[in-house]
């Protein structure tokens, strides 16, 4: 199935008419390098297997050895949206369907109520590429570690409260983590 990026990126190559303006390509979006995967330094008491998300720096790690983790970069909540707390991964989820939460429609009308109904999985799918559910007693928290079809957000505070990251590092992180892993936001 041809991607919209991919529809896109043909549309620029194929030259238009006299008197129509002509498609244009648009700058590729390129990562900060500080929010690339890299083995860091972490304190030494959070067992391997461990993720430690640090909403106002961006950063999501996942403990690989006592004192040693893989940092990612991540795009999070908005103040007062983002969850806080521990949970554990109890549903994990490629390609994954989205609605927005009944709170997402009530707070803006305009932008979600569309969605009432669901979206499918897919490329334009919110979700991205994979997620990982949040749990707390069993209970969903409706907080989610997931791909994004806006690489631009990662390094910003942009979302609903989610964690959000580049769909190929939520693929590399879905599948180092089990279900049952615990996540502590800060």
């Amino acid at each position: 199935m041809i991607t919209k990026r991919q529809f896109l990126a043909g549309l620029a190559a194929v030259p238009f008419s006299a008197g129509v303006a002509r498609a244009h390509k648009s700058k590729p979006f390129v990562l900060e390098d500080r929010f690339k995967p890299q083995i860091v330094r972490v304190k030494a008491d959070y067992a391997p297997g461990d993720i430690l998300v640090v909403p106002q720096e961006h950063f999501l790690y996942l403990v690989t050895e006592p004192g040693k983790a893989i940092r990612y970069g991540v795009g999070v909540g908005k103040a007062g949206l983002e969850f806080k707390g521990s949970a554990v991964i109890e549903r994990k989820a490629e390609w994954p369907s989205w609605r927005p939460t009944d709170a997402m429609i009530e707070r803006d009308p305009d932008q979600y109520a569309q969605f009432a109904d669901g979206v499918p999985g897919g490329p334009t799918n919110p979700l991205g590429s994979r997620a990982l559910y949040l749990y707390q007693n069993g209970i969903d928290t409706y907080y989610r570690i997931h791909g994004t079809t806006q690489p631009s957000s990662i390094g910003r505070s942009v979302s609903n409260g989610c964690i959000r990251m580049l769909n190929s590092h939520v693929q590399d992180l879905y599948e180092r983590v089990p279900l049952g892993t615990r996540v502590h936001v800060f």
